[in-house]
C-alpha cells in the first residue's frame, strides 16, 4: 500500500482488515517524511520514538476490539504547532516558545487519541499563525510540494504541506482568518473551517479568541468528515464551545444535493481575481450544476469591510493575547537587562519576530486612548454588519460559492516585501472568521505554473453537513469524470 496516495479511511479499514499493521503503517509515513523533509520543511517537530510506541499501543487495542467504531483507528496525524501536547515542545514556530512544552493535551488531542489515532509530529507555521504563507516561523521556511519557489500559504502552511507532499495522511490546523483554507488552497487538498464553537480551543495557543477555530486538512472531503467526528462537539473546557453539535456522518454527505441552492456573490468576481481563478471557479459551478444544484447571484455589499475590520480586530486580541510573554512567567527570557522594564522589552524585542510585532503594534495602537472608538468601535460595527448581511443571504441560498484566494501561491520571498498584499490577499477567507460560519476549500484546478487552485463554500452557522455534503458530489462527480 502507497502510503502517499492512500486516504485516511482506506487506510484505517486496511488496519482493521489486517492487510498491515499499525506500525507498518507508521514506519511507511516516517519513512516518506525522511526522504521528503529536508526538501519541504513541513515539520518543527517529528515524535518517532512516540510514535512508533504509541503504534504497538494501539495495535494492541484494535485487536481486542477496542476501536472497532473508530473510523480512524491506527492512523498518523499531523497536528500544527500551536496545538498544545502534554510534554512535547509547543512553540507556535516562535523563538518566544522555542523551549516551551505544555502540562497538559489539548482537546483535540485527548479526543484523536481516544479515538486510536497516533500523532506523529508537530507542523511548522507562521510565528503564533500571524501570516499567510509560513515564511515567518522562526524555525524555517515551509515550501510548496507542487513547486518548492512557492509558498504553501498560511498559517497552517506546515499541516497543508504536509498532507499534498505525502508527509501526512490527514493533520489538524487553525484558521482565524482563512489559515486551514487558503493553504489548502495553494497546496491542492481539502481543508475545512468549522463553525465557531464546533470544535474545542481548549488548549490552542490564541492569535484571536473570537476568530480561531481548529480544523482537519485531508486529501479528501470524506477524510475531513470523518476527523471532524472525532474532534467536534462540547467541550466543559471550553465556554465558547457549543452545547449541542451534531457532526456530519459519512453517510449524510453521500446524498444528493438536487435542489441545493447555492449563491455567487458577485463582488468576488469582479476586480482582482486573477482570470486563471476566474475560469476554475466558472467550471465548478458547471459540474454543481450537473450535480443538482441551482446557482444564483447575490450581493455581499460590505466584505469589502472584511480585511480592514477583520486585521483591526485580530491585532487587538493579539495584543492582548500575547502581553503574557513578558520573560517573567514561561518561555523565552532575555539573558541581559538591568532592571524589570528593560527584561520586558528585551524579551518581547528577541522573542518575538517582525510579522508578530508588526501585528502587535497595530493592535495596541487601535486599543489606545483616542483610537478606541475610531478603529476598535468601527471595526466591531462593521463585523455585526457583515453578519447580519451573511444571514440575509443564507435566507435566499444554501450555500455560498466564492474562490478561496484572488491568485494561487506566490513566489517564496515576494509577500514579505509587501505585506500589504499579502493582507489583502485574505479578502475571501476573512469574513468567514468574522461571521463564526463554516467553510471549507476544496481544489478545483491548476495554473499554467502547475499551481493548484481551490474553490470555497460558505454555509449556515453549523451547517457543516451541507457544505461537507456539496464537496463530496463535487469531488465525486469530477472522479467520475477523470476515469
Amino acid at each position: 500500500m502507497d502510503i502517499t496516495k492512500v486516504s485516511a479511511l482506506q487506510l484505517s479499514k486496511a488496519i482493521r482488515s489486517k492487510e498491515l499493521t499499525v506500525k507498518e503503517a507508521v514506519l511507511a509515513q516516517l519513512n516518506e517524511i525522511r526522504k521528503r523533509e529536508p526538501l519541504y520543511h513541513c515539520y518543527i517537530s517529528i515524535l518517532e520514538e512516540q510514535a512508533i510506541k504509541r503504534a504497538d499501543e494501539v495495535q494492541k487495542k484494535i485487536e481486542q476490539g477496542e476501536y472497532s467504531n473508530s473510523l480512524l483507528a491506527g492512523v498518523p496525524v499531523a497536528i500544527k504547532d500551536n496545538i498544545c501536547t502534554k510534554g512535547i515542545k509547543t512553540t507556535c514556530a516562535s523563538h518566544m516558545l522555542s523551549e516551551f512544552c505544555p502540562l497538559y493535551d489539548a482537546e483535540v488531542i485527548t479526543r484523536l487519541e481516544a479515538a486510536g489515532c497516533i500523532i506523529l509530529g508537530k507542523t511548522n507555521l507562521d510565528e503564533f499563525a500571524m501570516g499567510s504563507t509560513t515564511e515567518t516561523s522562526y524555525f524555517g521556511v515551509t515550501k510548496n510540494p507542487n513547486h518548492i519557489n512557492y509558498v504553501p500559504g498560511g498559517s497552517s502552511g506546515g499541516s497543508a504541506a504536509a498532507v499534498a507532499g505525502g508527509e501526512a495522511i490527514i493533520a489538524l490546523g487553525s484558521d482565524t482568518g482563512g489559515s486551514i483554507r487558503q493553504p489548502s488552497s495553494f497546496c491542492g487538498v481539502v481543508g475545512l473551517k468549522p463553525t465557531y464553537g464546533m470544535v474545542s480551543r481548549y488548549g490552542l495557543i490564541a492569535y484571536a479568541s473570537s476568530l480561531d477555530q481548529i480544523g482537519p486538512i485531508g486529501r479528501t472531503v470524506e477524510d475531513c468528515t470523518a476527523i471532524l467526528q472525532i474532534i467536534a462537539g462540547k467541550d466543559e473546557k471550553d465556554s465558547t464551545c457549543a452545547v449541542n453539535t451534531v457532526s456530519p456522518s459519512l453517510k449524510a454527505i453521500r446524498q444528493s444535493i438536487q435542489g441545493k441552492r447555492i449563491g455567487l456573490p458577485v463582488e468576488y468576481f469582479e476586480e482582482g481575481l486573477s482570470k486563471e481563478v476566474r475560469i476554475a471557479i466558472l467550471k465548478v459551478i458547471e459540474v454543481l450544476k450537473e450535480c443538482g444544484a441551482n446557482i444564483e447571484e447575490i450581493k455581499l455589499n460590505t466584505s469589502i469591510y472584511g480585511v480592514p475590520a477583520y486585521y483591526i480586530l485580530a491585532c487587538a486580541e493579539a495584543s492582548s493575547n500575547l502581553s503574557r510573554y513578558d520573560g517573567v512567567k514561561y518561555g523565552f527570557r532575555a539573558s541581559k537587562y538591568e532592571d524589570l522594564s528593560e527584561l520586558y522589552k528585551e524579551t518581547r524585542s528577541l522573542g518575538f519576530g517582525t510579522e508578530v510585532k508588526r501585528r502587535l503594534l497595530i493592535g495596541s495602537f487601535v486599543l489606545s486612548s483616542g483610537y478606541y472608538d475610531a478603529y476598535y468601535n468601527k471595526a466591531l460595527k462593521a463585523k455585526n454588519i457583515l453578519r447580519e448581511e451573511f444571514h440575509l443571504a443564507f435566507e435566499k441560498v444554501d450555500l455560498i460559492l466564492t474562490p478561496v484566494a484572488p491568485t494561487t501561491a506566490p513566489k517564496l520571498g515576494e509577500s514579505l516585501f509587501d505585506p500589504l498584499k499579502m493582507y489583502l490577499g485574505d479578502s475571501y477567507t476573512v469574513p468567514v472568521n468574522l461571521t463564526g460560519l463554516p467553510a471549507i476549500s476544496v481544489p478545483c484546478a491548476k495554473d499554467k505554473n502547475n499551481l493548484p487552485i481551490g474553490f470555497q463554500l460558505i454555509g449556515k452557522p453549523f451547517a457543516e453537513q451541507e457544505i461537507l455534503q456539496t464537496a463530496y458530489q463535487y469531488e465525486r462527480t469530477v472522479q467520475k469524470g477523470e476515469k
